[in-house]
């Protein structure tokens, strides 16, 4: 079993990698082998609009055609047995990083066909991480949408498209700078971030990795059918 997760948040040692971590080692103790790439430190681009993934007959139909440092990463995430998208939320949504590695590992996968069908080589197992400085009720209502219309629903509906449905872990209220005093950061109470940190986000930690373990545990179902 190998399970890729794609770390699509810029800091290396904070809430996104830890609870990329944490989904790591749940998978890991069931079995699974996985792999965790931060994107922050691969040169690539978002979708160059080039088409060669629709060129009927061509070398790279199917697939995306733009050589530069995800390119052999677009293949073996998709003959992967399970990926997971991880982001801190920026204004409402993944980052521009994480959209950009998205934008060029499903497009070609959707074809311009009348049922936009889609060829992907496998429906592999998915999961989202989600880390963000808000609360619950606010995600639901701003980010997810009341009626899923919001940046986190449409971008998780793509993932369904493609692959499968994916399990959503998050992490709220997150704890962001070591020293609270030095940012203009006013509209915080450091002293609730940190209780939060504290008391609520090592259950976050534990969610990740039990989610870890899920996938880990699905797929081998799945291969033993």
């Amino acid at each position: 079993m190998k399970i890729y997760i794609f770390d699509g948040g810029p800091r290396e040692n904070w809430n996104t990698a830890a609870m990329c971590a944490s989904f790591a080692r749940g998978a890991g103790e069931s079995g699974a082998e996985t792999e965790t790439v931060r994107l922050y430190d691969i040169d690539y681009t978002g979708c160059k609009s080039c088409f060669a993934c629709k060129v009927k007959g061509g070398a790279s139909f199917g697939r995306c055609g733009w050589r530069d440092g995800i390119y052999e990463l677009l293949d073996l995430a998709a003959h992967a047995d399970g990926v997971v998208f991880a982001s801190p939320i920026y204004f409402g949504t993944i980052t521009a990083r994480l959209q950009a590695f998205s934008e060029r590992l499903f497009f070609p996968f959707v074809q311009y066909d009348r049922e936009y069908s889609v060829t992907a080589p496998k429906k592999l197992e998915t999961a989202v991480i989600y880390t963000m400085n808000v609360k619950e009720p606010m995600m639901e209502k701003l980010y997810l949408g009341e009626s899923g219309e919001g940046p986190l629903s449409n971008f998780e509906r793509v993932v369904e498209r493609v692959f499968t449905k994916p399990e959503r872990i998050c992490a709220f209220n997150t704890y962001q700078f070591s020293d609270y005093s030095r940012y203009e950061a006013s509209g915080w109470d450091e002293r609730e971030k940190a209780a939060w940190k504290r008391d609520v986000f090592p259950a976050e930690l534990n969610g990740a990795f039990d989610a870890g373990r899920r996938m880990a545990e699905k797929i081998r179902r799945n291969c033993a059918k």
